[in-house]
């Protein structure tokens, strides 16, 4: 399965990298996965505008025949195991590229939203966009490890 990640913004500080890479690191055995980041715009002086181009961006990034999960709070929520589950009926039915989506500070824009073909949250809390980007890779890994039955904090 091949994973893609397309993220709103660099991770600035170190500690969300080095989660990130950490992540990334123990998923590699899973899955072919790779971090696409669209560089962010200041959304104070011209929110709709710069959601537009974070859009533009987004869209380029996204890979050609991925199935596009993105990801925002009113989306569907799912517990571990059920992403987990998620996780292996895409690989069961041929699903061999998913692309998550992960916007900016002030969300992502209606073609963005358009283009998913699902939307999830990682819950009814609102999450700054670089935490969330550790939460969905620390998820991913989480679902593999339950999916083949390997042992896992719960």
């Amino acid at each position: 399965m091949r994973i893609t990640v397309v993220a709103v913004g660099r991770l600035k500080e170190p500690y969300w990298r080095d989660a990130a890479a950490e992540y990334l690191k123990r998923l590699r055995p899973y899955a072919a996965i790779e971090v696409v980041e669209v560089p962010d715009r200041d959304v104070t002086a011209d929110e709709r505008g710069a959601l537009k181009v974070e859009a533009e961006g987004i869209l380029r990034a996204i890979p050609e025949g991925a199935h596009v999960v993105v990801l925002e709070i009113g989306g569907r929520q799912l517990s571990s195991e059920g992403f987990s589950a998620w996780l292996e009926r895409a690989g069961i039915e041929g699903r061999s590229s998913i692309a998550y989506v992960l916007g900016g500070a002030a969300g992502l824009d209606a073609a963005v939203l358009s283009r998913a073909d699902e939307r999830v949250s990682l819950g009814a809390m609102t999450l700054p966009h670089q935490l969330a980007r550790v939460v969905l890779l620390e998820q991913v890994y989480r679902g593999f490890r339950i999916m083949r039955g390997e042992p896992y904090h719960r």
